[in-house]
């Protein structure tokens, strides 16, 4: 069992489980990015799901069939993630080699398995979508056969594929789950399984509404019989303790080097040159991690410069913490070429959208998010100053985050606010 799960302790403690028929059925898998907490839940359904009994990796019965190219009705999958940076990879590596048609096809199903109808029931918002969900749904039906055409074409198709999946991606993944989905979800558990058993995967449950946990926590205190539940986070303390304490915990270390680049050579057939398979996966995104951090220190500066202006304070007089922080981004932001920290807002907002393609996939404003906290800690030890700062930082990327990706505002809508709010903030807070 779980053959194609490398590096990971985790797996052999669930195959015991089962043999033992002693697994639980809600379960909780949590470590860091890409360490294969989503690859072994799917591997578990379909392990569970087998209609020979027998759970071998190649098993052909038409359940097995089924679960490995996620078209089984039995499966429900939410929660976001970055979907588009798998499925460019899975591309390249299918343009390399026609071979690895069933990698591309595998990714784009995980996309789309979040838009299985059930979770959309009565969503307004889907009749905008559905045209793109039908429309990729017909391009991985055409992959198969793409895989005989020639070089050339396999290119074009590929591409036009990819950026339809970009697409979906941004205007169809919100960064949290919603209350609705759960109850959707919820439902669709008490309802029998087509074969064996159902299986749910909540993956990145810790970004759940609040409504949503409550409803959630229902399910677990009652789930059906036929249903397993498996739970995947990277920040296991972010979840309530309540859900907590009804859930198996399996823990999923990070993989050695050397184990990510034999995965890494055998899944995509690739070379990494050393990477890990985050850092390869994030080598596929439009916009560079460093460009990202680089524009995060060009908006950092230009805020820091705004709250100066504001305080209206000689320079020997301003707080430490703010000078750090300019003193620490500036330098960032002049070296990549992005100039000096600029008060006009909308100047600043859109330089860092055209920069960063306007976040196209929604991932890399998150990105963008966590690189601006880093930075800002990052030049808080070096000034020492009071804590507020930080938390003043943290509420407000958080808040930024919560609207750009729960409620689809527009990322420049949320930099305006995110800029106006810490400028007068960190104002008020030496005030």
């Amino acid at each position: 069992m779980f053959e194609t799960i490398r590096g990971q302790r985790a797996t052999g403690q669930l195959a015991l489980d089962i043999e033992r028929n002693t697994l639980a059925p809600s379960m909780l898998f949590s470590g860091p990015a890409y360490s294969g907490k989503g690859a072994t839940a799917l591997e578990l359904a379909r392990i569970l799901s087998c209609e020979s009994g027998s759970a071998d990796m190649n098993c052909a019965c038409p359940s097995c069939s089924r679960h490995r190219f996620l078209s089984s009705p039995d499966l429900l999958a939410l929660g976001s993630k970055p979907f588009s940076v798998e499925i460019a990879a899975a591309a390249a590596a299918f343009k390399r080699n026609a071979a690895k048609a069933p990698l591309f096809i595998r990714s784009l199903k995980k996309l789309l398995l979040r838009f299985t109808a059930v979770l959309w029931e009565d969503e307004p918002k889907f009749s905008k979508l559905s045209d793109m969900v039908t429309d990729l749904e017909a391009s991985v039906k055409e992959i198969a056969e793409l895989a005989a055409q020639d070089a050339k074409k396999i290119e074009k198709r590929s591409a036009a594929i990819l950026k339809d999946a970009v697409k979906l991606e941004s205007e169809g993944i919100a960064d949290t789950i919603a209350i609705g989905q759960i109850r959707r979800t919820a439902a669709w558990t008490h309802l029998a399984p087509h074969g064996r058993q159902k299986f749910l995967l909540i993956e990145n449950a810790d970004r759940m509404q609040e409504g949503a946990r409550n409803s959630l926590l229902k399910l677990l205190e009652e789930p059906p019989p036929a249903v397993r539940i498996v739970l995947t986070t990277e920040h296991e303390q972010a979840l309530m303790p309540t859900i907590l304490s009804r859930l198996r915990a399996y823990r999923f270390n990070k993989r050695q080097g050397e184990t990510e680049a034999s995965i890494i050579a055998e899944v995509f057939g690739d070379d990494a040159g050393g990477k890990g398979i985050g850092v390869y996966l994030d080598s596929f995104l439009p916009v560079s991690r460093e460009s990202l951090r680089q524009l995060a220190a060009f908006f950092a500066a230009s805020v820091a410069m705004s709250a100066v202006v504001y305080m209206d304070r000689p320079a020997q007089a301003q707080p430490a913490e703010l000078v750090a922080l300019g003193r620490y981004t500036m330098p960032i932001a002049e070296k990549a070429g992005l100039g000096r920290p600029v008060l006009n807002r909308q100047v600043v907002i859109g330089k860092i959208l055209a920069e960063a393609e306007n976040f196209e996939i929604r991932g890399l404003f998150q990105c963008f998010l966590r690189d601006l906290l880093t930075l800002v800690g990052e030049s808080f030890r070096t000034s020492g100053g009071s804590p507020a700062y930080l938390d003043l930082w943290q509420r407000a990327v958080s808040t930024a985050g919560i609207a750009a990706g729960a409620y689809n505002q527009k990322f420049s809508a949320s930099l305006d606010r995110l800029g106006s709010e810490l400028s007068r903030h960190m104002a008020e807070l030496w005030d």
